[in-house]
């Protein structure tokens, strides 16, 4: 019962999470058809992803200053509400322009809510607890992964991809009341006067953020060498329906269970991470996720029948949620919760370009050579990145960094 109770705040916070996270895999797949359905273009479905990258240009540069000064929790509960209300309005237009701000409106909060939610869960989490907390996470995540487009579907056949737009604007209203009622953690009997932010105090922050990483040259080469993974993965991951389709001839419905293969490898990967948290290191997560998950793609990439592809899937999938845990266990035990916010904003910049950048020319060069080629490469490329990355976290003299005890000595708020 006391652990019941002792994870009581955790279980709450996971589940706003996972409702947010539920209805926002609805809102995509809604989104997606009524933009087609509007256009027939599927130029104009591409506009929509490329929006996401965009909105972190013109966000991460700046909102990292706000996240740091501003109360966390009022924060997420008035960006939920924000996307609710855009979404809500969202089936009402039938101008593309304007559908396309209301979109690039929500993927700014969005951009804002990322950092904004893992700076309050780093203060709320004991740091015995993270990466047990993080495997949940990893486990709530996936779950929407597999359920939202299944709900989605019965929404369609029940009503409307509007109706599964209008029901996701009350998701995100149904999760700002769980995050209220959530501890406010920056009203602990102290006083925080706001610092008013300004062009001289953004730039005030970069300088300090640069200096840290300057200082802290280990723990910012493993946040860069990440963030190459989420890079290569994307890229790989926008030729992935056109492989699967075109040079492996899966119909549609083969191809969607192909995805719902990688979700269970999540899944899987997940629930394994959450029931033996307290035996693995860190770096030991880190590793394994950086080298298996090019793996999974290098098989997917070779196959040549449904059998090896889901497979490629599973491995890529499982391994990725062990390198997840690691890397935001990582990252919170490593990061001062007073620059969070800022590194993480400064940082999701660099990492947005590299995602634009690396995707655009893997389309390109998609268009020009053989897709499986262009797959083998990229895969082959990941992998070496795989490997810089285990020679990096597997070095015992920076064994320190990887004690979940670490944590930047910052004060974490009990649960």
């Amino acid at each position: 019962m006391l652990k019941l109770m002792k994870w009581k705040n955790p279980l709450l916070l996971l589940f706003g999470i996972g409702v947010s996270n539920l209805g926002a895999w609805i809102y995509l797949i809604a989104l997606n058809l009524i933009v087609l359905g509007m256009t027939g273009s599927p130029l104009a479905v591409s506009v929509l992803y490329i929006l996401i990258p965009v909105a972190t240009l013109c966000t991460n540069f700046w909102s990292g200053s706000f996240i740091d000064r501003l109360n966390k929790r009022s924060l997420m509960i008035s960006l939920n509400l924000i996307r609710a209300l855009f979404l809500f309005l969202l089936p009402f237009l039938d101008s593309m322009i304007f559908i396309y701000l209301l979109v690039f409106i929500i993927n700014v909060a969005s951009a804002i809510f990322e950092p904004t939610s893992m700076v309050y869960m780093t203060k709320l989490i004991p740091k015995t607890d993270r990466q047990r907390f993080n495997a949940l996470r990893n486990f709530i995540n996936s779950s929407g992964f597999i359920l939202g487009p299944s709900i989605a579907g019965f929404l369609f056949i029940i009503g409307s991809p509007y109706l599964a737009i209008e029901l996701n604007a009350l998701a995100l209203c149904v999760s700002a009341v769980i995050i209220f009622l959530l501890p406010n953690l920056e009203l602990r009997g102290e006083t925080v006067i706001a610092e008013k932010v300004s062009i001289k105090v953004i730039r005030k922050d970069w300088r300090e953020i640069l200096s840290f990483s300057k200082s802290n040259m280990h723990i910012t080469f493993v946040y860069v060498l990440f963030s190459g993974i989420t890079v290569f993965m994307t890229a790989l991951d926008s030729l992935e329906a056109a492989f699967a389709t075109k040079v492996l001839s899966l119909s549609e419905s083969a191809y969607g269970f192909l995805v719902s293969i990688a979700g269970i490898g999540i899944i899987t990967g997940s629930l394994i991470n959450a029931l033996f948290a307290s035996r693995w290191r860190t770096n030991i997560l880190l590793g394994f996720g950086a080298i298996f998950t090019p793996i999974g793609y290098l098989i997917f990439a070779y196959s040549q029948e449904f059998i090896w592809a889901s497979i490629g899937f599973f491995t890529l999938t499982f391994a990725l949620s062990f390198g997840n845990t690691g890397f935001l266990t990582f990252f919170q035990s490593n990061i001062s919760v007073n620059i969070m916010g800022r590194f993480s904003s400064i940082f999701g910049l660099l990492e947005a370009l590299l995602i634009i950048l690396v995707t655009t020319v893997v389309g390109v060069f998609s268009e020009l050579y053989d897709i499986r080629f262009i797959y083998i490469i990229g895969s082959f490329a990941f992998l070496a990145l795989g490997f810089i990355m285990n020679v990096v976290v597997l070095d015992k003299t920076k064994k320190a960094y990887y004690h979940q005890e670490n944590n930047g000595g910052e004060e974490t708020h009990p649960i």
